[in-house]
């Protein structure tokens, strides 16, 4: 799949700069007046944030997601193999029919990139690519940076109205309606529903989980439970260790859109208790059964 513009990504764009605009040209202009200082610094602190999310989002359109090597051989010998890397029917290692290759623990297919993913999340029609493990963390910058734009432009538009009704300005608002309607109608659901995006992969990211590994997890947990055991997800090192694996060693790197191409072929797990069990779980709508990524004490 061609990774760059589609129809998803023309309507964010244009979406991006139509909320601008409104923005710089009618919400602070209208409130402070753009060429006073309030006005010049509103102005200068939200392109700042616009300048950023569109940077980041155009990142993590254009970035390889990760593409799993074609030298990778999984080690037999490894003693932690039968735990985290088999996974396929009958207990044969984890082995993509599709690609013809081995895929690395965390990695998966995507049907519609129509290859294995490292460290894949999920599949984003609004970027039209992969989240995975070279791209993950610009996805996840540019969301916080989305929520705050959003969350600070709807902060101007209702000052604008505001100070509209309160400076006898009702008759003149008349005119930008539509830019303040439509603006609206933008940002309220668009506030929430990245709030909650952000509010899901800040869950994530503190436990080192990927999407596809949190659906995994709760039907391993609950098997889990069933066999009077506890579930322990292998990649979960600790919230800080899971923000600096994840995002960067301190808090500068976790607001600049750049990756940290860690070795995504041999990520780092939490030490395997001495008792291991492999919990098995059942594909029914394959009528398969296949190892869970993870460990049980």
């Amino acid at each position: 799949m061609k990774r760059g513009f589609s129809f998803s990504v023309t309507v964010v764009v244009s979406a991006i700069v139509f909320i601008y605009f409104c923005t710089v040209f009618v919400f602070i202009d209208r409130w402070f007046g753009l060429m006073t200082s309030p006005g010049i610094m509103n102005a200068i602190a939200f392109t700042g944030v616009a300048f950023m999310c569109v940077l980041n989002y155009a990142y993590a359109i254009l970035a390889d997601p990760g593409r799993v090597p074609s030298s990778f051989m999984p080690d037999i010998e490894d003693p932690e193999v039968p735990i985290h890397e088999i996974k396929r029917k009958g207990g044969d290692l984890r082995f993509c029919q599709k690609c013809s290759c081995f895929k690395p623990p965390r990695a998966h297919h995507c049907r519609v990139c129509k290859r294995c993913i490292l460290r894949m999340d999920h599949h984003c029609n609004w970027i039209n690519n992969c989240v995975g493990h070279a791209n993950y963390k610009v996805f996840f910058v540019f969301v916080v940076y989305a929520v705050i734009a959003c969350i600070y432009s709807l902060i101007l538009l209702v000052g604008s109205l505001m100070n509209d009704s309160q400076n006898d300005k009702q008759h003149s608002a008349d005119t930008f309606r539509v830019a303040y309607v439509i603006s609206g109608l933008l940002l309220v659901p668009l506030s929430v529903a990245l709030s909650v995006l952000l509010g899901w992969h800040i869950y994530l990211i503190l436990q080192n989980k990927t999407t596809i590994e949190y659906h995994e997890g709760v039907r391993a947990m609950w098997l889990a439970e069933k066999g009077g055991t506890v579930y322990k997800h292998p990649y979960d090192l600790g919230a800080y260790e899971n923000l600096t694996t994840v995002l960067g060693p301190s808090i500068f790197c976790w607001i600049c859109p750049f990756s940290r191409h860690i070795d995504a072929v041999t990520l780092r797990k939490r030490p395997l208790p001495s008792l291991q069990q492999p919990i098995i779980v059942k594909d029914e709508k394959k009528g398969s059964c296949g190892l869970m990524v993870g460990f049980v004490i």
